[in-house]
């Protein structure tokens, strides 16, 4: 079925030809808000391995978890060409000349035509993202998770929403595309926060946006917090009205990273759902169809 949203599979299709898929790093990183540099504990809702796939391990070089991702993803879905995405913790978190170096060392096959680098939004800068922009086609991902900054503390992400916009700003002046991660159902957030924060993001035409609805992994913080304390989690009906009513306010130029995820039910408390990947899509697509609506039909263009 067509979808009624800008999949990030087009967008690579439309920009190389071809079959791109990407392949998760382990750069060996850490987090300053971990190491105890902003504060402790680290976000409430993040686990021992930093939200990483477990798809490659640091113990082995870069070279080697793509050599061995590019067999498989190219045995699997015929894959022609790779982006290389650095994934868990904060993956700008190092001297620039350690960085250069991590860098660098992806593009050793022509097959690696892009780089993806996960990071925090207080863990750039101007030389940091100088040097990401020398890169083939490069996108920063930053870490948002909402755009209300009473959430940011209650989940103690250790910046606010004005740091996130000005990384935002500085990465795209330097033609480095931006995808957004946020997360729904963070406790006390209402509707209006969610969709409050998807306008938010409308505003800075973001190039892409990965949404996500939180969940509760085992010893995270906020395992801790749950069993304490259960509060409302919402089910996959909710959650999949609320992304299709973001899908409708973000422009339509965004490219769609992803909605639903494969996780990991070994390391998921709750909700359960979440596991359930493509039946969460079939739900979204389904609900966009019977209202008839398109990603950006409610997005509301800035005037310059």
């Amino acid at each position: 079925m067509q979808k009624r949203y800008y999949p990030f599979s087009k967008y690579l299709k439309e920009t190389f030809n071809k079959k791109v898929y990407k392949i998760t790093l382990d750069g060996g990183f850490n987090c300053p808000n971990r190491d105890g540099t902003i504060s402790s504990g680290g976000c409430i809702f993040c686990d021992e391995t930093g939200s990483y796939s477990r798809c490659n391990c640091s113990k082995n070089s870069i070279q080697t978890q793509i050599k061995e991702s590019m067999l498989k993803l190219s045995e699997q879905f015929k894959a022609e060409a790779f982006m290389a995405y650095f994934q868990s913790y904060s993956n700008t978190y190092a001297p620039i000349e350690k960085l250069k170096e991590i860098y660098d060392s992806v593009f050793f096959d022509e097959k690696i035509v892009s780089i993806s680098i996960g990071t925090r939004p207080d863990c750039v800068d101007k030389e940091k993202l100088n040097l990401i922009s020398t890169y083939k086609h490069p996108w920063i991902e930053y870490g948002l998770q909402s755009a209300n900054n009473k959430t940011l503390e209650l989940i103690n992400r250790g910046h606010d929403f004005e740091c996130f916009k000005k990384a935002v700003k500085e990465t795209k002046k330097r033609n480095i595309k931006v995808c957004a991660h946020i997360i729904l159902g963070l406790e006390n957030e209402t509707k209006k926060d969610m969709l409050e924060t998807a306008k938010k993001l409308a505003e800075l035409e973001i190039d892409g946006i990965k949404i996500h609805m939180l969940t509760i992994l085992k010893d995270s913080p906020l395992a801790k917090i749950y069993e304490k304390q259960p509060f409302y989690l919402m089910n996959m009906e909710q959650y999949a009205e609320i992304v299709c009513d973001i899908l409708e306010i973000l422009p339509p130029t965004t490219t769609i990273q992803r909605i639903a995820g494969t996780g990991y039910s070994e390391t998921t408390l709750q909700p359960k759902w979440v596991n359930r990947r493509f039946e969460i899509l079939n739900l979204i697509d389904k609900i966009m169809l019977q209202r008839n609506s398109y990603q950006g039909q409610n997005y509301i263009c800035k005037k310059d």
